[in-house]
């Protein structure tokens, strides 16, 4: 009898383990997109197409650590809840399916559909082996359900080991397709151009400049409205590399890219440890761009503490730009099809004058915030979630060196010895009549902070003890004040 019981209580833990259903795991986001196993990073492909946004995703379909990258696939109509589908693009004859673009090519241009009736969707990917990268297709014409590779392929080849991650626009003007490709580890984006998406043209390089301190990847070059001015836009290239993101502001002629801030200013789309490889929508009903990127950091992206799945999509984000003095910034905001997940708001009366600290009235791993901070001259002050024991995630803004930061150096962290490397960050921010707006998003392990209507943005994953789900306002003896303080509830995407 102490025998059986012993072995029950032995394997009681793995039996629970396996009975835990998908997407109620521990750590698990339940609003962010993350695949049901295994591990995901770069968005791919991201393209709307037949009342459906689709998201591609580099994927293991083998396991839950990086390797065999493959495209997975899901759908959705309001790109806030998702439907799983079948495998798109496999490794096969030793070759990985790496980053990539996906484009509706209406006037089938490609010739790739034998019925101009149905004009297909053509994936623009790069096919990595471990003595080169080049630049392959395969085409959908069943509206992305299932994929052929081009017979063809590669439709560009540089004999390089590393060139990759094609991103694919049509250019109204020139009436032509515009390919982004980076060349790693020359800190460059190499610009082509066609006008059958089977045959390449070189026209012009961008770079190196601004951040060069690690290889340049997954490039995006897009229009987004400029705030204030409906009818005028400017160009923006977005490029990740060694981590973190960067971007630039400009003109784009459709051969060459002008850019049009300071050549020495390093600008980020997220100041946060855990924002990579951000790319947008194609083919958008109303042309507004939409990015998503994956919420990780490769300095430890393989150790951290989730299972069945590793890695995850952030929100999708609505993007802007504005002048502030002599130069552009990018805005983003996340999109309102958000809303409609969240349970009943709770409002605080404000406004409340906060010493020292201030706990709130409410505990959530799942939630959506927002609230207007007046910080007291040269004080530290902000809000602090995930707060257990003494454990919390910090939102600070320090009003001397007019910084926002986060810091996230008492969470645990021992799964990772990078990890607590990357625990606290920071960036300029000036106040707004005196005030911070932030807006916050709690998903269980990741963290999107929109400051100042998305002027500045921080995206961070944390793991916390099960019970830290205190949320309090902070101050370093100096009196600031909070106002006009929402709270929201956030519903399972997955239930």
């Amino acid at each position: 009898m102490k025998q059986t019981l012993g072995l029950i209580l032995l394997i009681l833990p793995f039996m629970l383990k396996a009975q835990t259903p998908y997407y109620a795991e521990r750590f698990r986001p339940q609003y962010h997109f993350s695949s049901q196993k295994n591990w995901i990073n770069d968005p791919n492909g991201l393209v709307y197409h037949n009342g459906q946004y689709h998201l591609f995703y580099q994927h293991n379909p083998f396991g839950n650590i990086w390797g065999h990258m493959s495209w997975g696939h899901a759908v959705s109509k309001d790109l806030v809840k998702w439907t799983p589908m079948p495998l798109a693009l496999r490794e096969e004859d030793g070759k990985m399916a790496f980053s990539g673009s996906v484009v509706y090519d209406a006037k089938n241009t490609s010739a790739l559909s034998n019925n101009k009736e149905n004009p297909p969707l053509v994936a623009v990917f790069t096919a990595h082996d471990s003595a080169n990268q080049s630049q392959h297709l395969a085409y959908s014409i069943d509206h992305g359900k299932s994929w052929t590779k081009y017979s063809g392929n590669p439709v560009l080849d540089l004999d390089m080991t590393d060139f990759r991650d094609p991103n694919v626009f049509w250019h109204d003007k020139t009436r032509q397709w515009v390919m982004m490709v980076a060349m790693p580890n020359e800190r460059m984006i190499s610009i082509y151009t066609s006008f059958s998406l089977k045959q390449w043209t070189f026209q012009s390089d961008f770079g190196p400049i601004g951040d060069t301190s690690g290889v340049w990847e997954c490039p995006d070059l897009i229009q987004v409205p400029v705030v204030g001015e409906p009818d005028k836009k400017k160009w923006v290239l977005l490029v990740s590399q060694n981590s973190s993101m960067q971007y630039f502001v400009g003109e784009f002629d459709g051969y060459k890219f002008y850019n049009e801030n300071p050549s020495n200013k390093i600008v980020r789309p997220d100041y946060g440890s855990d924002y990579y490889a951000a790319i947008t929508y194609k083919n958008t009903p109303d042309r507004i761009p939409i990015s998503i990127g994956w919420v990780n950091n490769w300095n430890y992206a393989n150790e951290i503490p989730t299972s069945p799945w590793k890695g995850a999509m952030s929100l999708p984000r609505k993007l802007a730009v504005k002048k502030m003095g002599a130069e552009w910034v990018l805005v983003q905001e996340p999109i309102k099809a958000l809303r409609a997940i969240r349970s009943t708001g709770q409002v605080l009366e404000g406004p409340i004058a906060v010493k020292n600290g201030y706990m709130l009235p409410f505990r959530s791993n799942c939630f959506e915030m927002e609230v207007e901070l007046k910080p007291a001259i040269t004080s530290v002050s902000g809000i602090k979630i995930a707060v257990g024991g003494n454990r919390n995630f910090v939102i600070g803004y320090d009003a001397t060196l007019e910084q926002l930061f986060i810091d996230r150096t008492n969470t645990p962290s021992g799964f990772s010895k990078q990890y607590p490397y990357f625990a606290k960050k920071n960036a300029y921010l000036k106040q707004q009549n005196d005030k911070v707006k932030l807006h916050i998003f709690f998903d269980k392990s990741i963290v999107e902070v929109y400051a100042n209507d998305g002027e500045l943005v921080f995206t961070s994953q944390i793991f916390p003890e099960e019970n830290d789900t205190g949320i309090e306002f902070f101050s370093d003896g100096n009196i600031s004040v909070f106002e006009n303080i929402w709270f929201w509830p956030m519903r399972s995407i997955w239930k």
